[in-house]
């Protein structure tokens, strides 16, 4: 008898147990789907409209998501790209963060430091299976870290060539096969290229130009184009000093030091003087950019098309990026699902193919793709072509600082005060120290 008691009220706790489980959980559910309150987001300028006003499709995506949601206020913060990762950095360490934010495209996906320190949310449990399977594999693997989900991808870029035809044209230069050319098919069109317009015993136009600034990579492939890279492929040890990037680096140089076919500028941190040159001033043939400049190139009413960066081995690289929204720390599970859904809305199919469409991105969903947002879009297929030659800078904690130290450098070695295996020794000293 004693037993039976002792078995009754074990199976009594045990239902009252599962009861308040199910009560709990019930609660729990309840209070998710109820949540109300304020959504801070920031976001950096997009494609402007009539108005000029470059944050017209972020306050639809507000207003709309807030007439679904109703008692959510979603508060928009403007913040400029150029400032957007000292911002979060800086709120990061006041622990005031905001609720979502963007990922840069010009980036390599969410930063390793804000996962470490838990500042960003994991959204797997808010990602069916099939949704993820909508998305590119290398636009996710962007924001996967250790097998969970930081962040979602919302659009990708390659850098790539932008040729003025006018000016090969008018020096009688074949532009690249399918957009495709060898170093020495390169450089001996940038020679043609480059000449005295006026015959004033100056040179007025140039066949190539860029421009060597912290966290922007339109140069680097031609860096990458031997095989060298910044870091070793676990991303622990400095590898821009070895042969294969000293040689990339000296022939980079070499365009302005002794081709000439470079103006004095080229190797400058000037990104609007560089852009100006190519696109205003027509003083420039060939220069290396993101793909907004495709869109910014159409703009400006340019014949112009899209070429690869050249190669040595036949096979082209160069560097893309994946830009997307990320969560960051959440209390509340309620709030944390309404965040979700907000960040659903913002890289949804429809949203993607606006962007593809105004912003001259790359969709990451393969829904947007399936759409063919490129159909009257020359250029922008071209360069859609390159994204599967892209690779992406590596992802460290301390990127930005290991960035800012080969960046210095280079600048350098362009501008032609060091010699590569001197400025690479120099930033090798510094990035070490950072790598440990």
């Amino acid at each position: 008898m004693k037993t039976f008691k002792s078995v009754a009220l074990v199976t009594a706790v045990s239902l009252l147990g599962a009861g308040l489980v199910g009560c709990s959980e019930e609660k729990k559910e309840e209070n998710t789907a109820n949540w109300t309150g304020k959504i801070t987001i920031w976001d950096g300028p997009r494609w402007a409209d009539d108005k000029e006003n470059k944050y017209h499709w972020l306050e639809k995506v507000a207003a709309d998501f807030e007439k679904s949601h109703q008692g959510v206020d979603v508060e928009i913060v403007q913040v400029p790209w150029a400032e957007l990762n000292d911002k979060l950095g800086v709120s990061l360490a006041g622990k005031n963060l905001p609720d979502i934010a963007p990922i840069d495209i010009s980036g390599n996906g969410v930063n390793p430091m804000f996962i470490k320190q838990k500042a960003v949310e994991p959204l797997d449990e808010y990602f069916t299976a099939d949704e993820k399977k909508d998305f590119y594999p290398n636009a996710l693997e962007a924001y996967t870290t250790d097998g969970k989900m930081y962040g979602v991808p919302a659009a990708m870029t390659v850098h790539s060539l932008l040729l003025n035809l006018d000016i090969f044209k008018e020096r009688n230069v074949e532009p690249p096969k399918d957009g495709m050319w060898t170093w020495a098919e390169f450089t001996d069109k940038m020679k043609k290229l480059t000449y005295d317009k006026n015959g004033d015993g100056t040179t007025d136009v140039y066949g190539f130009s860029t421009y060597i600034k912290n966290g922007y990579y339109e140069a680097w492939p031609f860096l990458y184009m031997n095989g060298g890279r910044p870091l070793s492929g676990d991303a622990s040890k400095f590898t821009f000093d070895s042969p294969e990037a000293l040689s990339a680096m000296k022939d980079l140089a070499d365009l302005k030091a002794s081709a000439k076919v470079a103006p004095k500028e080229m190797g400058s941190g000037d990104v609007g003087g560089t852009w100006k040159a190519f696109a205003a001033g027509k003083t420039v043939a060939v220069e290396p950019w993101a793909t907004w400049a495709i869109s910014a190139a159409q703009g400006a009413k340019m014949n112009f098309m899209v070429a690869s960066y050249p190669t040595k081995d036949g096979k082209p690289v160069t560097i893309g990026g994946v830009g997307g929204w990320t969560m960051f720390h959440q209390e509340e599970e309620g709030k944390k699902k309404v965040l979700a859904e907000l960040m659903k809305e913002l890289t949804s199919t429809d949203n993607q193919v606006l962007s593809a469409k105004n912003y001259g991105t790359f969709p990451s969903r393969v829904s947007a793709m399936e759409q063919n947002p490129f159909a009257d879009n020359v250029q922008m297929q071209q360069a859609q072509k390159l994204t599967e030659y892209a690779v992406m800078v590596p992802r460290h904690e301390n990127w930005k600082k290991i960035d800012e130290a080969i960046q210095q450098q280079l600048q350098l070695v362009l501008n032609g005060e060091k010699k590569p295996e001197d400025a690479m020794k120099e930033a090798k000293s510094k990035v070490d120290e950072l790598l440990k």
